[in-house]
This record gives C-alpha cells, structure tokens and sequence, in this order.
C-alpha cells in the first residue's frame, strides 16, 4: 500500500515538480490545525499547555508569528533562486505563514480582537478559501488530462471557459460554497447557477426586483433549505474552529487574564519624587512613634 502511494505521489507530485506546492498546501493545513487546537486549550484553560505567548504582560497574536513565517519563506526562495532543496524548504515555511496568518484575518479585517465572535468566523471562510485556491493549483489539469506538453483540446478549452462562467453566476447569486467547489468538481457550479438566487445576494436585487413572484420563491427556498444548510456549515465550523462566544457571556480565564495584564501595562508609573515624599513620610511617622513610646501614658482625667 505504501509503495503504491508512493509511486502516486511520484508520479503525480514529484516528477511535474509540483512538490514545493505540495509543501506549502501541507504546512498551510498543519499550521492552521495547530493553532485552532492550541487557542481552544488555551481557551479551556487546560493547565499542561503553555498558554499564550506574553512577554511582560505582552499578549502576541500569532500572526505576529506568521508574518515572520511568511517573510522568512518568501526572502528565502528568492535568496536561493528557487533551486531545491531550499526551495521545498522555503515552501514548507511559507505555508505555515499562510495557516497562521489567515487564521486572524478576522482581526486584520477589522482591526480589533474578534476571534472568538461571530465576526471571527470569516478566518476560517479566509483559510478554506486559500486551500481550496492551493488545492486547485496543485491539481492543476491532472483530473481533465492536459499537461503542459499535450496538444490544445479547444472542447476541453470550452468547457473550461463555461464553467468559470457559470461559477462566477453562481457567486453572483450567493452561494459561496458552492462556486467555490464547482471550481474544482465542473458541474456543480452549473447546477448551482440554474437554481434560484438568494434572496439577500446581488443577482436577486438585480433580476428579482420587478418580478415579486420569483422573489417570493427565493424566500420560500431560502427558509427551507438553505437555513438547514448553514446549521449544517455552523456545525462543522464549530467542530473546526469552536464555538463562537455569545454577547454578553462571561469571559474565559485566558481573556481576564490578558485583560488584566493589559490593565497593569497600562497604568501610570509612579513618579520617582513621589516615591521618595512617602518614604520621608513614613521616616518620620516611625519617629514619631518611637518618641511617643518613651514617654509615660497620662491618666484620663474623669469628669
């Protein structure tokens, strides 16, 4: 079994020298498994994981750490000049920049800490859309039978072409995944642009605005099945990824301790001559009382 894959991975990875793809397509998986798993103990507060990463109360985001991967990965290849087997390397490398990068794009997006919201759920949306895209340029021809060295196929040219247009339908009319897919499997995206358009997507408010029967249609579909679909997808999100925290919930361990470190960070340095007014202050309350401790009490006089 082993050396059949092996003959397969040869055949189709090695030898049409797609494997620095193939690298980055893994470490891009790797790292955006890693992370998701460490965020959700750290999440838990699981005590035998190391937890965020805090230099004097500094929380780093991890895409700190992947625009480092990126650049590292990046400078690299062209420093080399793509010759291997730095350049499989590099391309390892530059694939965990990509998971960990993608994984907070929620947070480049719109500039807070949004990860564990419903906001934050387009990281994930962000990070299947990379590896569908490095999926697709790893296959490349292979599943129709071109290779760069075969003769023009102008039937196979026109599928091509038909279906890229009905995928770009099929996003116009709101249905993300399924464009998505049709882009690698040829025939779903033509199914999906033959269907009815999505009530909120640009398609209905072009070509359902004057047709209230259509759009009514639209709506009646939307309620019956594409609403199971997107518990189905939260689901499966919340399995990947975890659960989104409700507005209003109580923050976990790991937030109220960043908070708090935040806070301490943040708060005022005490001035040096402040600190040298209290100590003569308690000098002389320390006098005070010694001199007050040598003299003899006097007896309350009782009225």
């Amino acid at each position: 079994m082993w050396q059949h894959l092996w003959e397969l991975y040869a055949r189709h990875i090695q030898d049409p020298g797609k494997q620095p793809l193939f690298l980055v397509l893994v470490g891009f998986i790797g790292s955006f498994l890693f992370i998701r798993f460490s965020v959700r103990m750290i999440r838990r507060g699981v005590r035998w994981w190391p937890g965020n990463v805090t230099p004097g109360g500094l929380h780093i985001h991890h895409v700190v750490f992947g625009m480092f991967f990126l650049l590292l990965g990046g400078i690299g290849a062209f420093a080399t000049a793509g010759t291997h087997p730095w350049l499989d390397v590099f391309g390892l490398v530059f694939g965990i920049g990509c998971g960990l990068v993608l994984d907070e794009f929620a947070l480049l997006l719109h500039l807070e800490d949004v990860y564990w919201s419903e906001q934050g759920r387009k990281s994930v949306d962000a990070v299947i859309v990379g590896i569908l895209f490095t999926g697709l340029l790893l296959v490349g021809y292979l599943p129709l039978g071109v290779t760069p060295d075969s003769n023009v196929r102008w039937g196979l040219i026109g599928i091509i072409c038909a279906n890229a247009l009905f995928t770009v339908a099929t996003l116009l009319k709101g249905k993300f995944w399924s464009g998505m897919i049709g882009i690698m499997v040829p025939g779903v995206s033509w199914i999906a642009a033959l269907r009815l358009a999505r009530p909120n997507s640009p398609w209905a408010r072009w070509r359902y605005t004057g047709n209230p029967r259509k759009f009514a249609r639209a709506r009646r579909r939307e309620g019956r099945w594409h609403r199971r679909a997107d518990i189905a997808r939260q689901w499966l999100f919340d399995l990947i990824a975890g659960k989104p925290t409700p507005p209003g919930a109580r923050p976990t361990r790991a937030h109220l301790l960043a908070e708090r470190m935040a806070a301490r960070l943040e708060r005022p340095a005490r001035p040096p001559h402040d600190d040298e007014r209290i100590h003569r202050l308690r000098a002389a309350r320390t006098r005070r009382s010694t001199v007050t401790a040598g003299r003899p009490r006097r007896a309350r006089r009782r009225v």
